[in-house]
C-alpha cells in the first residue's frame, strides 16, 4: 500500500487482552510508514466505545478478552451499524471460528501462529476492502457453501454462546464465574450447560467438565 502521507496514515485499533502481544503488535504496525495504532482496549465494552469514538480504518480483535468474547464485540458493532472493518487475530483454531466471525460481520481471520509478514498481508487486504482468510480455510468454507453444510457434529454444532460457555468450562470456571464473566444469569448459564450436554451426548456435569477441559487442552480444535 502506498501514497499516504504522514497525515493520512491508516488508523488501527487493537482489542487484545494480552499486554505483551498487544505491545508486539503495536510495534509491528507502527513500523509501517502508512499505519499507526490509535487506541487499545482489552475488553468489549472499552473496545466498542473506542471504535465508536475514534472511527479507525480497521479494528484488530482477539476472540478471548476480559469478559465476553470478541465475537460479541463484532456482533455489537454490526448491530449498531458501526462500519469499521474488523480483522480477527486469535489463537483459536480457524477451522472452528473463521466462518463464525465472518457471519458475525468480521472481514478476516488469522491465527497468532502466523508469521508477522502474513499478519501484515491480512491487515492490508482488509484495508483494501477485501476479505482475508488462509487459503485452506477459504476453500473449506466455499465448499460448504456450495454443497450445503450437513451433518455437523461435535463442538462445531454449538452456537456461538454455547461455544463460549464450553470454553470457559474447559478453563475450570464455575457457573457463577461464567455468569459474572459473560454478564448472564446463573440460570441462563445452566440452560447453556444443559444444551451443550445434549448436543455432545454427555450424561452429566462431570463428563461435560472432562470433555471441555480436554478440548481446551487440545487447542480448541474442531472435529475432523
Amino acid at each position: 500500500m502506498s501514497g499516504n502521507s504522514t497525515q493520512q496514515k491508516f488508523r488501527v485499533v487493537l482489542v487484545e487482552d494480552h499486554p505483551m502481544f498487544r505491545d508486539q503488535l503495536t510495534q509491528l504496525i507502527n513500523k509501517e510508514p502508512e499505519m499507526t495504532v490509535c487506541g487499545e482496549a482489552d475488553n468489549i465494552h472499552d473496545g466498542f466505545n473506542l471504535i465508536e469514538s475514534s472511527q479507525p480504518d480497521i479494528a484488530i480483535v482477539d476472540l478471548t478478552l476480559k469478559g465476553p468474547s470478541g465475537l460479541e464485540l463484532i456482533k455489537n458493532l454490526k448491530a449498531k451499524e458501526i462500519d469499521v472493518p474488523v480483522l480477527v487475530l486469535s489463537m483459536h483454531d480457524e477451522a472452528l471460528y473463521a466462518e463464525r466471525v465472518l457471519k458475525a460481520g468480521a472481514r478476516g481471520y488469522i491465527t497468532k501462529n502466523e508469521a508477522s509478514t502474513e499478519v501484515m498481508t491480512a491487515i492490508c487486504a482488509v484495508l483494501r476492502g477485501e476479505i482475508y482468510l488462509p487459503g485452506k480455510i477459504a476453500s473449506r468454507i466455499l465448499e460448504s457453501v456450495a454443497t450445503g453444510r450437513k451433518g455437523e457434529n461435535g463442538v462445531s454444532q454449538l452456537t456461538d454462546r454455547e461455544l463460549e460457555v464450553f470454553e470457559l468450562i474447559g478453563q475450570g470456571r464455575t457457573t457463577r464465574e461464567i455468569s459474572n464473566c459473560l454478564h448472564l444469569g446463573m440460570s441462563t448459564v445452566d440452560t447453556y450447560r444443559a444444551r451443550i450436554k445434549t448436543k455432545l451426548h454427555l450424561e452429566n456435569s462431570s463428563q461435560l467438565s472432562h470433555e471441555a477441559i480436554r478440548w481446551v487442552s487440545d487447542g480448541q480444535k474442531a472435529p475432523a
